[in-house]
C-alpha cells in the first residue's frame, strides 16, 4: 500500500490576517517512511508535493518525515511528531507576530 505524503495546514495555528498580508499561504509538508515506502521515495513525494503547493501559491516552509510501521488512522503521524509539528507552527506564528509588531512600530514612527 502506498501512503501519500500530505499537506498539513492548520488554520487554528496561523491567523488569516498574517497569511494574507505579508506572506501568502504557507505549507508544512509531512511524509511517512514505512516498510513499503523508503526514505528516498518519501522525499520524492515531498518534493512533488512542494511543487504542487508552490503551483497553488503556497510557500513550503518546512518538511517533516516520520518512520512508522502503521500510520495513525487519525493523524498519520505519532503523538510526538504531531506535537513537534504543532510547536513549529506555534513558533512560526509567534515570530510572524513579532515581525508584524516591529513593522507596525516602524510605520508608526514615520
Amino acid at each position: 500500500m502506498r501512503l501519500p505524503c500530505f499537506y498539513l495546514y492548520d488554520t487554528d495555528m496561523i491567523d488569516e490576517k498574517t497569511i494574507t498580508e505579508d506572506i501568502g499561504e504557507r505549507a508544512v509538508l509531512v511524509g511517512l517512511i514505512t516498510p513499503t515506502q523508503n526514505e528516498a521515495k518519501a522525499n520524492e513525494y515531498l518534493a512533488e508535493l512542494a511543487f504542487l503547493a508552490e503551483t497553488a501559491g503556497a510557500k513550503s516552509e518546512k518538511r517533516f518525515l516520520q518512520r512508522v510501521d502503521n500510520p495513525n488512522p487519525r493523524t498519520f503521524v505519532g503523538k510526538g511528531k504531531l506535537e513537534e509539528i504543532r510547536q513549529y507552527i506555534r513558533n512560526e506564528e509567534e515570530e510572524e507576530r513579532e515581525v508584524g509588531m516591529v513593522k507596525a512600530g516602524a510605520k508608526h514612527r514615520e
